[in-house]
């Protein structure tokens, strides 16, 4: 199976918003493992490649680029057990660079942006690119306030406590500062640290008799060290903090980026030793090189070089996209590799009834972590690779997240080819794939016990309900033991029935109760993305939830929709795929929300339409609450409008014009019709121009823009 750098690009629009709409649900899915759990299923490399293929399509289809895009997100929603603080200014992500061709096309993308000349020279600033979790630190007059993590990069959790207990962050800065200065870096683990902290847990586990839990890696053991409820466990844990850049201040101590990365040094924060500053492209790929030559070395994980435009004025006109700043680039490092047996092919059955298939390899070392097991992703994949047990594989570690095979280096001549399983491992039903997928799926729904203990696992799971002190675990016991068999059960728990459970007795039995009902009532999206609906994610349940604010009126489409679905039947004559794509249309339009198209509203009204699940949603609705969806609006003038820049434009390039527009929240677009709203018109401006005035659309200069944009 082709990489998605590899596939070819889609031959229609249609086809091109049924991958948009996949890979959105996709990447959202391994961001929310990543940032939001601290547990990524996919490496680096593999979840680079489904974002370059998004950026694919969205340039050669740009009229559908989504609003859940992941062009456009940054990082997760933050978890539950932490107060959550909106940034003062958002914690952006960075595009990344993977060739030397990239970063060369970065800085030309930067020169003809500001319209500079070919001579004018572009400083750069170049530093390593640290796997840690990203923290804003909040200084007020010299003394730290506020600490928050990135989250989803609008909000963070507030992490102030368990800040303060890292050393090389300062209570207080050295010397005269701002009197608001945001510094953000990253907070990480050394090496070192993290083999010996593992080492402890398992000496404890050993102690105590309990089972041992380890960090897979040094960024998942910061994450899950900096983000504990009790300071005291934080305090106890290993953790360093380098400074890479700055949020919101009321002043800055100098005019380009060294120059106020220096003073944040001088202030008392560390700062990456390898931090420099170059002339040209060809400095800053000898840093990268350099670099990439000391990373076995280096004390702490890193997959990459960031670069940054040094002039801060330039940094501020050049601005930003969705998700991204335009004057920086991460340069990513090549996956490391190792030779290794496979063992056996295990498949494993997911919440939604996906069979995946897993790796066992003999261990191997690579770039320092011993490796057992690696993702085979579908039956696709294994056909492609050709790979049996008893195979010499090569993998691939990257980002030191999950390992993948990406070569089978055993001639396929001696043995017969691996057989994916048509058969469900935990129940015994069959397993069969829709056509025009990949993924392998058991048939037999609730009554596949994987199905049911996951799907009640993910009822009670972090981004659902976030039942505090109600794992995945105790889920599983709880079902086993006949306590539970629905979500609305878990509701209808009793101290009696938890009270033996535990060495702790009604004390805990109390405590998980009392956690269940602060339960009863929650927001509508969270109650939707809770009941594992094949297709809606986080993003898609709170567009939902959104679009309808209620239950009530989320029910009432969703029957209207079924309704639909149930008497639309073929005309006469008609090519059944040509009635399948009517009908897609017709449910689309019935659900009526952006971002849903066909695969979702079938997945979404084929939930709804069985009865199980709607007696599944009406039992758990005895139970619950559903918060109604409060709407924000935005008070600037052109939000929600669609402008037209036409002309020649002689202050702003049309890069810079257009990002102005995107940043008011308005749309822009390359063509005057019916639906424009304003024309922003320049000199030599013409057919567009004219359509404008028969059309009656406002038109205003260049200067009324500028005008306009410094107003808001």
């Amino acid at each position: 199976m082709p990489s998605p750098d590899q596939t070819p690009l889609p031959d229609d629009a249609a086809a091109a918003a049924a991958e948009l709409a996949a890979l959105a649900r996709t990447i959202a899915h391994h961001n929310a493992r990543y940032h939001g759990d601290d547990a990524p299923e996919i490496s680096d490399a593999e979840y680079d490649a489904l974002v370059r293929r998004n950026a694919r399509i969205e340039a050669a289809f740009p009229a559908l680029i989504r609003a859940d895009s992941p062009s456009r997100q940054v990082g997760s929603a933050p978890s539950g057990h932490l107060a959550k603080v909106a940034h003062a200014r958002p914690m952006m992500s960075l595009d990344n660079a993977f060739a030397d061709d990239e970063v060369e096309e970065f800085v030309a993308r930067v020169r003809r942006f500001l319209r500079l000349a070919d001579d004018e020279p572009i400083a750069l600033t170049a530093e390593p690119k640290i796997d840690g979790l990203s923290c804003s630190l909040r200084y007020e007059h010299g003394a730290l306030v506020q600490a928050l993590t990135r989250g989803d990069g609008t909000t963070g959790e507030d992490v102030t406590e368990n800040v303060r207990t890292i050393r090389d962050i300062p209570a207080r800065l050295r010397g005269e500062a701002p009197a608001v200065f945001e510094i953000r870096g990253e907070v990480y683990m050394a090496k070192t640290d993290f083999a010996a902290l593992n080492d402890r847990l398992l000496a404890d586990a050993a102690a105590t008799g309990k089972e041992a839990r380890q960090f897979a890696n040094p960024r998942n053991a910061a994450a899950g060290s900096l983000r504990q409820k009790d300071a005291s466990v934080t305090r106890e844990r290993p953790l360093k903090f380098l400074a890479h850049g700055w949020g919101e201040t009321s002043d800055l101590p100098g005019e380009t980026q060294t120059e106020v990365v220096a003073a944040i040094r001088r202030w008392g924060l560390p700062v990456a030793d390898a931090f420099a500053r170059v002339d040209d492209v060809a400095g800053a790929l000898s840093v990268y090189r350099s670099i990439e030559a000391a990373r076995a070395d280096l004390p702490f994980d890193i997959d990459g070089v960031v670069y940054k435009v040094d002039r801060l004025d330039w940094q501020a006109r050049l601005g930003q996209v969705a998700k991204a700043p335009r004057w920086a680039i991460a340069h990513k490092f090549p996956a490391e590799r190792a030779q290794t047996t496979l063992n056996a092919i295990d498949i494993q059955v997911g919440r939604t009834g996906a069979l995946t298939p897993v790796a066992r390899l003999e261990p191997v070392t690579v770039g320092g972590v011993v490796v057992t097991n690696a993702t085979l992703h579908n039956a696709d994949e294994i056909e492609r690779l050709g790979v049996r047990p008893g195979d010499r594989v090569l993998i691939q570690r990257a980002g030191d997240v999950i390992p993948q095979i990406v070569e089978n280096l055993t001639p396929d001549a001696e043995r017969a080819p691996w057989v994916f399983p048509h058969i469900c491992p935990e129940c015994g039903s069959a397993a069969a794939r829709a056509e025009g997928e990949v993924v392998y799926r058991c048939t037999g729904g609730l009554i596949c016990p994987a199905q049911r203990v996951e799907r009640l696992s993910h009822f009670v799971s972090r981004h659902a309900f976030d039942i505090e002190g109600l794992g995945s675990t105790l889920i599983e016991a709880f079902f086993t033991d006949g306590l539970i068999a629905s979500p609305a059960d878990i509701f209808r728990l009793t101290e009696d029935q938890l009270a033996g459970r535990k060495k702790e007795g009604r004390v805990w039995a109390a405590k998980v109760i009392e956690a269940i009902d602060r339960k009863r009532t929650i927001p509508l999206d969270r109650l939707l993305f809770s009941l594992g609906i094949r297709h809606v994610g986080e993003i898609t349940a709170r567009d939902l939830a959104r679009r309808y604010g209620s239950a009530k009126a989320l029910g009432a489409m969703l029957r209207r929709a079924v309704l639909l679905h149930h008497v639309t039947r073929p005309a006469i004559g008609e090519p059944e795929r040509k009635f399948v794509l009517r009908r897609d249309k017709l449910l689309v339009g019935v659900v009526a929300t952006a971002g849903v198209g066909p695969e979702v509203a079938t997945a979404l009204i084929g939930f709804a339409a069985e009865r199980h699940n709607r007696t599944v949603v009406f039992d758990l609705l005895r139970e619950v609450r559903p918060e109604n969806v409060v709407f924000e609006t935005t008070d600037s003038p052109v939000t929600g409008k669609t402008i037209v820049f036409t002309g020649s434009l002689e202050t702003l390039s049309r890069d810079e014009a257009n990002a102005q527009a995107e940043a008011l929240g308005a749309h822009v677009s390359g063509s005057v019709s019916g639906n424009t709203d304003l024309v922003v018109a320049g000199p030599g401006a013409g057919s567009k121009l004219k359509k404008a005035s028969d059309l009656g659309v406002e038109v205003i200069t260049e200067a009324d823009w500028i005008a306009l944009v410094a107003a808001h």
